[in-house]
């Protein structure tokens, strides 16, 4: 099964287009799991046991795990996802790129090493960036478009050709990366306008939609402006908004009620 194939049938099997981000820094972990050797992961673990049957996927950060000198804890995280909740897909997000040769690599390392079934990558470099991950064709590959970021419209909203460039990166994705039909666009819940017009410009390419909950984005904008016809099409991420909703030791609890909240509410939506 391929990863739009995964992604499709955990969104109708749980009714749901949240995606959770498993974000975790040590200091913001609740106090009971701060001095166990195994803290992110335990935290994550129950997490994951808290809002399986919530959500459409799961979207750690790397840097989190990178910068806490956790690398194990994250592909045991991943390990236990895909021995656990094995209908819900991976969603890496490391937002790579580079030339061909390190993309190769990265590559090999989100889908291999870690067992993604899905990453995000960075299209500044062009193509030879982009198609190692392509190539992977089982695999989905999310490239950055219109960020959430406040700063993103630095170099986004730039007009070439008499277009802005994020305008650029999804007809080059929609016209010419997609042949494996395993592309996706990240477009930001804080820029609802922009979300309408990519949907427009790439009806049926599914939107990786990160900006709600701790960012502001408002859900009703993203769900009738980022939808497909049916009502699918975007995959809602929420990482503080969940993953902090207690700071005690119901946070898996805490976190489930969240998840739970943001589902029917984009659901109410749709």
């Amino acid at each position: 099964m391929n990863f739009m194939e995964k992604l499709d049938r955990a969104v109708r099997r749980n009714g749901s287009l949240v995606c959770v981000g498993l974000d975790p820094a040590m200091n913001k972990l609740p106090e009971c799991l701060r001095r166990r050797p195994d803290a992110i992961y335990e935290f994550n673990r129950r997490l994951v046991d808290a809002t399986k049957d919530l959500v459409c996927a799961y979207k750690p950060q790397a840097a989190y795990y990178a910068g806490q000198d956790c690398d194990e804890a994250l592909k045991s995280t991943v390990k236990y996802i895909k021995a656990n909740a094995p209908e819900i897909p991976v969603i890496l997000d490391v937002k790579r790129g580079d030339i061909g040769s390190t993309a190769e690599w990265y590559a090999k390392e989100a889908f291999e090493r870690y067992g993604a079934d899905a990453v995000t990558v960075n299209p500044y470099m062009g193509y030879d960036a982009v198609k190692p991950f392509l190539e992977y064709t089982d695999k989905g590959v999310i490239i950055l478009c219109r960020t959430s970021n406040p700063h993103s419209g630095d170099l986004q909203n730039l007009v070439a050709d008499g277009k802005p460039l994020y305008v650029h990166v999804a007809e080059l994705v929609r016209d010419k990366w997609n042949g494996g039909g395993n592309a996706a666009l990240v477009v930001g819940a804080t820029y609802p306008e922009e979300l309408r017009e990519l949907r427009r410009l790439c009806p049926e390419l599914p939107f990786l939609v990160p900006g709600v909950g701790a960012q502001g984005g408002d859900v009703e904008k993203v769900v009738k402006f980022g939808c497909r016809a049916d009502g699918t099409g975007i995959i809602v991420n929420s990482s503080r908004g969940i993953i902090y909703a207690s700071g005690g030791e119901d946070f898996a609890e805490a976190a489930a009620a969240a998840a739970g909240k943001l589902r029917d509410e984009i659901n109410a939506c749709r």
